[in-house]
């Protein structure tokens, strides 16, 4: 158990949260619609230790938060549409699914190893303070251990992940209470998730209507599909003695001459960090028409999530 930092809504408050953050720290900051359990973005250790302070199950991606649109526009894609709804709704309880640039720089535990990301530039004053402090992208979900109730105080976190992070910025009481609606600007638009903006105002937005879970054309979520994060090279799980032209991918000790490995000391939190950088190497070693074989990893914590993106790289393709 680690000691959590209770920190306050003043200057010296939010530069102390920046620090943390810089030093790939976890920091549970308020936002207007539920406090957010914010880390770098940009660095998988630290967004893999989100997961694991969550107890998260799986590698579902993560909202960004920014400062301002500027930035938005860096790591993502926007259309006509994103321009509209972001001029209408944002700062505020708004995150538009975008496709991620090339060069945005994210970890790709963010966005689940999918090409989208999720962007939100919150309007509480307090986050948008830690953000200008901060100077890059937050990854935010909810302060809270994973299928818990949503923290609307900073009371509420610690309860749910004192000792699990790093520090508790006290900006008072959430306004909105709920999370943010999320709309899908992959394809057609899509709400994904309602939240603090209303259905209605969203289409008067856009000018047009939002497709929903109520519409005749049922939606997916990413990452659904059976077949998923799949590499070139067919995968085999759950290997200790690869044949001899598999590209094995060890974890822990007990994996000796394994080309790659996801954690040479069993760390489930380092693996998961590292997990769709492997599969990327392994796929490039392994060539279009090789294969990779995974060690075994065990199915506890973390693993659980590391588990169900190999299984589904190692899904009969469709």
């Amino acid at each position: 158990m680690m000691n959590t930092e209770a920190l306050f809504a003043t200057p010296a408050g939010i530069a102390r949260a920046a620090a943390i953050l810089r030093g790939g720290g976890l920091v549970a900051m308020p936002t207007e619609t539920v406090y957010g359990l914010a880390g770098d973005a940009r660095l998988d250790a630290t967004v893999a230790r989100i997961f694991a302070a969550k107890g998260r199950p799986g590698f579902n991606p993560l909202i960004v938060h920014l400062e301002n649109l500027a930035q938005a526009r860096e790591l993502a894609v926007f259309d006509a549409r994103a321009e509209a709804l972001a001029q209408a709704f944002w700062p505020g309880p708004l995150t538009l699914v975008l496709p991620r640039r090339a060069d945005a720089g994210l970890s790709p535990l963010v966005s689940a190893g999918l090409a989208s990301v999720a962007l939100r530039l919150p309007a509480h004053p307090v986050a948008r303070a830690l953000l200008a402090a901060f100077g890059g992208p937050l990854a935010a979900p909810s302060a809270n251990p994973s299928g818990r109730v949503s923290p609307t105080t900073s009371a509420h976190v610690r309860d749910g992940l004192g000792g699990r992070i790093d520090a508790i910025l006290d900006g008072g009481a959430c306004e909105v209470g709920v999370e943010s609606s999320i709309v899908g600007l992959t394809g057609p638009a899509t709400l994904l998730r309602p939240g603090g903006i209303p259905l209605e105002a969203l289409e008067a937005a856009l000018g047009s209507r939002l497709v929903t879970a109520a519409d005749p054309a049922k939606i997916t979520a990413p990452g659904q599909l059976a077949s998923h994060y799949a590499p070139s090279a067919a995968v085999r799980l759950n290997v200790t003695s690869p044949l001899p032209d598999e590209v094995w991918v060890g974890f822990g000790p007990a994996c000796p001459g394994a080309a790659l490995t996801l954690s040479p000391n069993g760390d489930l939190v380092e693996a998961a960090a590292a997990l769709f950088h492997i599969l990327r190497r392994a796929d490039a070693l392994a060539g279009p028409n090789g294969a990779i074989a995974f060690a075994p990893v065990p199915e506890t914590g973390l693993g659980r999530a590391i588990n169900d993106r190999l299984r589904r790289a190692a899904a009969p393709r469709t």
